[in-house]
């Protein structure tokens, strides 16, 4: 019985690590595969142009990507992100006329007093983070067309340099991202706040019981998407020179937790997975612009998109059954 029964298990046991495997590293397959695809069926897929444009487009979703993974490593999610978006760059064209310095602090800090206002609804009164930030989505979006109205013209030189300068050849917003990505790898994965971020999405009350200021810890992640959030909607904005609260942001919060989940970080909360964050993120990205490129309409694109995420959500849930 005891030899039937090891027999049994190690199929089970080799099928357990091959789903884990793909789960968290899959993202990193699936890309290369697309990129070969891409070289053999797609013209000029490798001209430096395309690349530049794939990297471009795929920076203001990999920014807010990043802030929503420390999101959901606590457990959270977070439906603001598009609204936020959309707020921040809404109130820009009221202070462009200072400079284009506060201008930006000034979206910036209003990406920031969301998140704030979020944190607090989510840890001090209770309510749970689909919720809170539900009405955030809804009432930011009104707030922001409340302040914007109609397209507001963001002709602004230095707005001009930010969204479509660039450095040696990379774009200020690539660069903006890349310092981004290291900078949330490093405090996930270098610092005590990451672990305390892990610590609450893994185990919330033994988090409580190990001495973590959950409530702080909360808010400081939610200010930290807002933040996140309120920067790509300002590149969003720098590089159309526009402002456009109807539209600009939107649905970004749906790719946002696709290229989370995509990447290997679990709904569940727990290990917060940034380079896989960034491959998904690319992955997203590079679906789109392939279908786009081959003339498959919008809604094909769309629906391809949900069968990824649902594959990727299917290989987490299997991998805690297992």
């Amino acid at each position: 019985m005891t030899s039937a029964a090891a027999t049994t298990s190690a199929p089970v046991k080799r099928s357990t690590s091959v789903r884990t495997w793909i789960a968290a590293y899959g993202v990193y397959l699936a890309l290369a595969l697309l990129v070969v695809v891409n070289v053999i069926i797609t013209p000029h897929f490798l001209t430096l142009s395309n690349l530049r444009l794939q990297l471009i487009q795929t920076a203001p979703v990999l920014i807010v990507a990043l802030g929503m993974a420390m999101v959901i490593g606590t457990k959270g999610i977070d439906l603001s992100v598009g609204s936020v978006m959309a707020l921040s760059a809404a109130v820009m064209p009221l202070y462009i006329g200072y400079g284009t310095m506060p201008a930006i602090i000034v979206g910036i800090v209003a990406g920031g007093l969301s998140g704030l206002m979020i944190g607090l609804l989510v840890s001090h009164f209770g309510l749970q983070p689909i919720v809170a930030t539900l009405a955030v989505l809804i009432g930011g979006r009104g707030l922001a067309n409340v302040i914007g109205g109609e397209i507001k013209n963001l002709s602004d030189p230095g707005l001009a340099v930010l969204g479509t300068g660039s450095l040696l050849g990379v774009p200020y917003s690539v660069l903006s991202a890349i310092v981004f990505v290291i900078v949330v790898g490093f405090i996930m994965r270098r610092t005590s706040f990451g672990v305390m971020i892990e610590a609450i999405g893994g185990n919330k009350r033994a988090a409580e019981l190990a001495g973590i200021r959950i409530k702080s810890v909360l808010v400081t992640v939610y200010v930290l998407s807002g933040l996140l959030a309120a920067f790509a909607g300002i590149l969003v904005a720098a590089r159309s020179q526009a402002s456009d609260p109807r539209t600009l942001g939107l649905l970004m919060e749906l790719s946002a937790i696709a290229a989370v989940v995509i990447g290997g970080t679990s709904l569940n909360g727990g290990r917060v997975r940034v380079l896989g964050t960034v491959g998904g993120a690319l992955l997203m990205q590079l679906i789109v612009s392939t279908l786009v490129s081959h003339n498959v309409a919008d809604s094909i694109s769309q629906m391809v998109q949900a069968v990824v995420i649902v594959v990727a959500v299917a290989l987490q849930v299997g991998r805690r059954r297992t």
